[in-house]
């Protein structure tokens, strides 16, 4: 049988034995008057005063939104938020619009006008967070992990502070969103040393789906507290990326409750692990580089067998990712030469968090890559086998076999929560 995989902008077709099972997300339909619900929820908010009382009175305020790695609809949610805010007297000169890079790389120019579209790009003024410039951040305190918690300035001298987001799967925070706008998104290098620092990552309950023990989560909600969330927008998505779902308010309650309905959707459960599981990068603009891409790996690791193989399709098609990232892999040769390092409390390089879970990932499975954008430099120092065609790697994977093996693909990567039925 014929399966696209999400790949870059285009996708990939690739062909599958007929007894190979797909796993994906309900189709779930898309919500028919999204910018009706939108305005609904904006007025008639989860456990929080409507959007026009708060923003009544307020001199100035501040809307953090996602970076280019995420498909938010910014072009649908913003225009209601910012004409509220402008109709109860906020001028459009005290509105800035602030985006939620973490470590990522500032977006401008032709990227900014895609992520906000040209109008909101023209009108209003849209920053990007910069966590490794220390005069644009301020200390507030450490958190109870004792992670020293330095924040966005902007945001923090906002009068009104409001953050947008998707809800999905993510790795590390069990769900993104809500408080993941906030922390790590406005937060500086200091502060994610600890949260993303190596004791905190080995906890098994620092995975995809996982919220109510997960000490990332809490760590982050509660820097998300401190610094303060007037009102949330979250929404959620389907395969085909329409808005199936608005949760607007509190930024807790409102959170938890896109979590209860994402993870109503998105879930999939297999009754036996598989031998090859075939997963994908999740396409553009999330497997634009081989950093991003390892979440497409993550959230197979429930239901892969041990010692199995997982064969992933991404685009990569700016590459490895930060120059940290690509300087970590570069300098060390084995999974257990960098889990050496870790060792060393003095130990930290930006991004290290990310090679750590790929190191999670290839302590129990075989990995193949497949893409088009790996730098020749790099294609034997990722800690997985890159291969020149998806055809051969599979091929490959299936003649260590004596007999058939399983097979689960799942086409959309890291935004299908997989499991295994207990």
């Amino acid at each position: 049988m014929k399966i696209t995989m999400d790949y870059g902008t285009e996708g990939l077709e690739i062909e599958l034995p007929k007894s190979a099972t797909v796993l994906g997300m309900c189709d779930t339909p898309a919500l028919n008057t999204v910018d009706r619900t939108i305005e609904k929820s904006l007025l008639e908010p989860i456990e929080s005063p409507s959007l026009r009382e708060l923003a009544r009175g307020a001199k100035d305020a501040c809307v953090v939104i996602s970076d280019i790695t995420r498909p938010v609809p910014n072009k649908i949610i913003l225009p209601p938020i910012l004409r509220i805010l402008e109709e109860e007297g906020i001028a459009r000169e005290d509105i800035v619009l602030l985006i939620a890079t973490g470590l990522h790389r500032p977006n401008e120019g032709e990227e900014l006008r895609s992520l906000v579209g040209s109008e909101i790009a023209q009108k209003y003024r849209v920053i990007n967070h910069r966590a490794k410039e220390k005069e644009t951040l301020t200390y507030i305190g450490d958190t109870s992990g004792g992670a020293p918690v330095w924040i966005n300035s902007v945001y923090l001298q906002a009068d009104l502070k409001i953050a947008t987001s998707l809800i999905e799967p993510h790795l590390m925070a069990g769900y993104s969103g809500g408080r993941k706008a906030i922390c790590p998104g406005l937060m500086g290098v200091e502060t994610m040393k600890v949260l993303h620092g190596p004791k905190l990552l080995a906890s098994p309950k620092c995975v995809e789906g996982e919220i109510k023990d997960n000490p990332f989560h809490h760590e982050a909600l509660a820097v998300a507290k401190r610094a303060r969330v007037d009102f949330t927008l979250n929404v959620s998505m389907n395969e085909r990326r329409e808005i199936t779902g608005v949760f607007a308010g509190d930024l807790e309650a409102a959170h938890s409750a896109g979590v209860r309905f994402v993870k109503s959707q998105n879930g999939s459960i297999v009754e036996n692990k598989a031998d090859i599981v075939i997963t994908s990068g999740a396409g553009a603009p999330l497997d634009s580089t081989f950093y991003q891409s390892i979440k497409g790996l993550t959230a197979v690791l429930p239901i892969v067998a041990e010692g199995g193989t997982i064969i992933m399709v991404s685009s990569c098609d700016e590459g490895i990712g930060s120059s940290e990232f690509e300087k970590l892999l570069l300098s060390n040769d084995s999974p257990e030469d960098f889990l050496g390092k870790l060792e060393d409390p003095n130990f930290f390089v930006i991004d290290q968090w990310q090679l750590q879970e790929l190191c999670k990932v290839v302590k129990k499975a075989r990995v193949i890559l497949y893409s088009h954008g790996i730098p020749e430099t790099f294609k034997d120092k990722l800690f997985v086998e890159v291969v020149e065609s998806f055809e051969s790697g599979f091929a490959d994977s299936v003649e260590r076999y004596m007999e058939e093996p399983k097979i689960a693909v799942v086409p959309k990567g890291p935004y299908v929560l997989t499991k295994l039925r207990e």
